[in-house]
C-alpha cells in the first residue's frame, strides 16, 4: 500500500511512519519544516519527504493520507486531497486498525509523564523479554527510536489528550481501546482547544468508558481531577499509586528520589535504584510497574528493568558540564512540571545554586493561562531568567514580581544568554526549560561557556 503521511516530522506522525514503513508499506510524507532528528531518522528508513504542503505531493495518488492534527482547512495538500476524494484517516485511527485492533494496548495517558512513564513500561517489558511494540512522544536512549512494531501481542502507547486531526475532535488517544491504562494525573492545559478543565475530564471520561471490564485502570490516587473522572463512572477494576498512598507506593525514598522501596498493598516487594531523579519520577515508576505487573512482570523483575533504564531525552538530560558549570535540558512547559523538574533537581544537588532559564512557549503558555502559577512554580530556583518571546502577549515582568531581584525578563536570546552567563559560578547548575527548541539556546549558552572557559578560570 502507498501512503502519504502530512505532517510527517512530528514524533508522533514520525513514528506512524515508521510504523508503516515496519509493516511494508511504501510510505512518503510532507511537512512544512523537515529537518532533524525526524527527518534523518525517516530518511534512514527509505522514506521519501517533501517540504512544505504542495498539492502535486499527492501525485500520483496514494492509497490513502494519514493527516496529522496539525493540518487544518486551507492547507493546499488538504484541500487537493478533499477535491479530489482519496481516501484519508487520522494517525490514532490508523494506528488502531492497522496495529493495535489485535494487540494487548497498554496506554498511558495523563497531563504529565507520559513520555517517561511510556519509556518505562516499554523497557520494563523489553528487559524482561516481552519484545513489546511502543509508540513514545519522544526517544528513548534505551531504544533509539520512538516506535517499533516489536514481536510480542502487547503494545505500549502513549495516548495524548489532544485533539485528533481537523475532521476528528475527540482526543487521540479514544482511538487506542487499551486493555490496560494508566492515568498519571490530570490538569488544565492545551488552552488552544480546550475552554476548561471540564472538558479535559470529559475526554477523560470517554477513555475510562472504553476500558474493558476485563482489563485494568491504574490511577494516581491522589489526584482529585481524576477522582472525580473516576466517580462518573468506571466499569473496570483499578489499582492507585502515589509516592506516599496507593495499592503502589514508595517508602524509605532518598531525597532525591534516585533510590526508593516499593509497596504493593501494604508489603514491601522490591527496591529502586536508578539515574532518575525526583518525587515525580518515582511515581512513574510505580505506575509503570503496575502496569507491568498486569501483563504479569513482577515487582522484582520491574525493579531490576528500571535500574538499567536511561531516562527520556529532553527529562533533565545534561546537555554539557563546562568549567564547573553543569547545563540541563527539560522539557517542561506547565507550573506543575516546572516544579517538579527544579525540586528533582534540588533533591540532587542540594545547596549548589540553580539557575533556571524559561521559554513560555506551549499555546497554553503562550495564552497566559498559567501566568499567576508560573513564579510559584519556580520558587527552588537561586536566580530565574524568562525569554518573553514577541508572541507573548502577557506582561511577563509582572507575573514573575514575586521573585523580587531574582527574576529576570529578556526579550532577545543573545541578551539572555549574555544575562546568564553574567551570573555563572564554578559548581553552578542551569536547567534550561522549553518544550520546543527555544531558539537554540541551549548551543548559545554551551559555546559561549567553552569559549569563556579559560578566562574564567
Amino acid at each position: 500500500m502507498r501512503i502519504h503521511i502530512l505532517g510527517i516530522c512530528g514524533t508522533f506522525m514520525g513514528g506512524i511512519a515508521a510504523l508503516a514503513k515496519s509493516l511494508g508499506h511504501e510510505v512518503a510524507g510532507s511537512d512544512a519544516a523537515v529537518y532533524p532528528p525526524m527527518s534523518t531518522q525517516l530518511e534512514a528508513l527509505g522514506i521519501r519527504l517533501q517540504e512544505g504542503y504542495r498539492p502535486e505531493h499527492l501525485k500520483p495518488a496514494p492509497d490513502v493520507v494519514v493527516v496529522g492534527n496539525a493540518l487544518s482547512r486551507g492547507n493546499p495538500a488538504v484541500e487537493a486531497m478533499l477535491e479530489r476524494g482519496l481516501a484519508y484517516q487520522s494517525g490514532p485511527q490508523w494506528l488502531y486498525e492497522n496495529l493495535l485492533k489485535d494487540r494487548h494496548v497498554i496506554a498511558i495517558a495523563g497531563t504529565h509523564g507520559k513520555t517517561t512513564t511510556t519509556s518505562m513500561t516499554a523497557w520494563i517489558l523489553e528487559h524482561t523479554g516481552l519484545q513489546p511494540g511502543f509508540l513514545i512522544g519522544g526517544v528513548a536512549p534505551d531504544f533509539g527510536v520512538s516506535a517499533r512494531l516489536g514481536k510480542g501481542r502487547h503494545f505500549v502507547v502513549e495516548a495524548d489528550e489532544y485533539d485528533t486531526a481537523f475532521f476528528d475532535k475527540g482526543s487521540k488517544f479514544l482511538h487506542y481501546r487499551p486493555r490496560t491504562a494508566v492515568l498519571n494525573n490530570l490538569e488544565y492545559d492545551h488552552a488552544d482547544i480546550f475552554p476548561d478543565l471540564a472538558s479535559i475530564e470529559n475526554q477523560f471520561h470517554y477513555l475510562v468508558r472504553s476500558v474493558p471490564g476485563n482489563g485494568l485502570i491504574v490511577a494516581n490516587g491522589g489526584d482529585r481531577n481524576l477522582a472525580r473522572v473516576l466517580e462518573r463512572g468506571c466499569w473496570t477494576p483499578r489499582q492507585t499509586f502515589g509516592a506516599g498512598s496507593g495499592d503502589w507506593q514508595a517508602a524509605e525514598m532518598a531525597d532525591d528520589g534516585s533510590r526508593f522501596k516499593v509497596l504493593q498493598g501494604g508489603k514491601p516487594v522490591a527496591e529502586v535504584r536508578w539515574k532518575l531523579l525526583g518525587r515525580h519520577n518515582v511515581e512513574n515508576a510505580l505506575a509503570a510497574m503496575a502496569a507491568a505487573a498486569h501483563v504479569g512482570v513482577t515487582p522484582d523483575m520491574a525493579a531490576r528493568a528500571l535500574a538499567h533504564f536511561q531516562g527520556v531525552k529532553r527529562r533533565l538530560e545534561v546537555r554539557a558540564e563546562v568549567d564547573g558549570v553543569t547545563v540541563y535540558d527539560d522539557f517542561a512547559h506547565h507550573p506543575t512540571a516546572v516544579a517538579a523538574t527544579l525540586a528533582a533537581l534540588r533533591g540532587r544537588v542540594g545547596q549548589a545554586r540553580i539557575l533556571a532559564v524559561m521559554e513560555p512557549r506551549s499555546a497554553t503558555m503562550k495564552l497566559g493561562v498559567h501566568k499567576d502559577s508560573l513564579a510559584a512554580s519556580l520558587e527552588a530556583a537561586d536566580r530565574v531568567f524568562v525569554y518573553q518571546a514577541p508572541n507573548i502577549g502577557w506582561d511577563v515582568a509582572g507575573a514573575m514580581r514575586p521573585l523580587g531581584t531574582r527574576a529576570s525578563v529578556l526579550k532577545d536570546l543573545d541578551s539572555l544568554a549574555d544575562a546568564v552567563m553574567g551570573e555563572l559560578q564554578r559548581g553552578d547548575h542551569v536547567l534550561i526549560m522549553s518544550n520546543g527548541g527555544f531558539g537554540g539556546f541551549h548551543e548559545m549558552l554551551i559555546d559561549k561557556l567553552e569559549r569563556n572557559a579559560a578566562p574564567r578560570c
